[in-house]
């Protein structure tokens, strides 16, 4: 057992009989000071709080069905878990973006160990991508599977990184354009060419592809030209889905993202993000399914704990507890921020007031109303 030490002096205090609840009481020879020693569990149960909250163990299962586990737990589903910032470039990373709801998206990053950020938002869009990928050191390599404004801030945030973009993706994209089962000639070949993009290994085999897709074109070009007149007298393409599936494929190539994993030599690249849907997504989905029930904003908080308990360096269990934020330590700093906004508007604006230095200045010239 630990020895008790005095809370103002820190030294050894001795034992001071019991208080009428039969609690110890220690006294201090020093300080003259009689207090008692109050143990805090507070560490032990959110340790417990995880360890359920990572488990497919159900609160029914609990004594009580879970009524003292919740009671004791409803504080800590106030803590907001924090992301790292990561100053140590990797050499690959995957982004992806996990829905909880039609409006609540939660973008993720990750290497093939850690879980490095992640940034919740409505959609998928450049400002959102932007504010994940700057808390993160620019790595060489970017794996992603094509999400809304990822392009535009993957140049604005790390431009020297390369982009490689998921083939299982590209392929799922021309699927589901032509289904799985076309029913022209054009369809079929074409499904089959965007199969084909799993066997390219090498720059030779990645050529013949490219020279495959441009043949398809070519073979076909008359039959992809047929236009159909609808009962408003408006001309559209017969095969607009086809015109779709192969402009997807273009465009990759275009903006040199498919065979990104042949051109660089120098470290292994994966051609598909399985490690964020296989390692990340599906264990967030599966801790969700097991605990089905929570609230929208609980759900978010747990893919927050799983994200940062999985992170390089997460803090101890009891540092989280200190230095965490609340829900009531962000409302009260978004209340402050709210009010110095409304000061700001308050302020007479350009051209309502007058300002100093219109009428004081530093020049050589004399100005005698200073």
């Amino acid at each position: 057992m630990k020895s008790v030490k005095c809370p103002t002096c820190s030294r050894k205090v001795m034992k001071y009989g019991k208080t009428r609840a039969g609690v110890q009481r220690w006294f201090c020879k020093v300080c003259h000071l009689s207090f008692t020693n109050v143990y805090n569990d507070a560490t032990k149960i959110f340790q417990s709080f995880l360890n359920w909250l990572f488990s497919k163990k159900t609160q029914k299962d609990m004594p009580g069905q879970g009524r003292t586990f919740r009671r004791t737990t409803k504080r800590f589903w106030n803590l907001w878990p924090l992301p790292p910032k990561i100053d140590v470039s990797r050499d690959v990373v995957y982004v992806d973006g996990i829905y909880l709801s039609r409006n609540l998206c939660v973008l993720i990053c990750c290497d093939n160990t850690h879980v490095l950020g992640w940034y919740v938002c409505r959609t998928e869009n450049f400002r959102a991508w932007s504010n994940l990928m700057k808390r993160i050191a620019e790595p060489k390599v970017v794996i992603s599977d094509g999400g809304t404004g990822f392009t535009k801030a993957l140049k604005y945030v790390w431009p020297l990184a390369s982009h490689q973009r998921c083939l299982f993706h590209a392929f799922c994209q021309v699927r589901r354009y032509i289904t799985n089962a076309p029913k022209t000639m054009a369809g079929r070949d074409l499904l089959s060419i965007a199969r084909n993009l799993f066997k390219v290994k090498t720059p030779e085999a990645a050529c013949a592809w490219i020279n495959e897709l441009r043949n398809w074109r070519i073979l076909y070009n008359t039959f992809l030209q047929e236009m159909t007149t609808d009962e408003y007298g408006n001309k559209r393409a017969t095969h607009e889905r086809l015109l779709k599936a192969e402009n997807s494929l273009l465009k990759l190539v275009k903006q040199h993202t498919l065979f990104t994993f042949i051109e660089i030599a120098d470290i292994s690249v994966p051609n598909t993000n399985n490690r964020i849907e296989g390692g990340v997504n599906a264990q967030l989905r599966d801790m969700l399914r097991a605990h089905r029930g929570l609230s929208l904003e609980r759900r978010l908080k747990a893919v927050y704990w799983w994200c940062y308990m999985h992170s390089p360096r997460p803090l101890s269990i009891s540092e989280i507890l200190k230095v965490m934020p609340t829900d009531e330590s962000i409302s009260l700093i978004y209340q402050r921020f709210n009010e110095r906004e409304k000061v700001d508007y308050s302020i007479p604006q350009w051209g309502d007031g007058l300002a100093w230095n219109e009428l004081h200045r530093s020049t050589e010239f004399p100005t005698y109303w200073d």
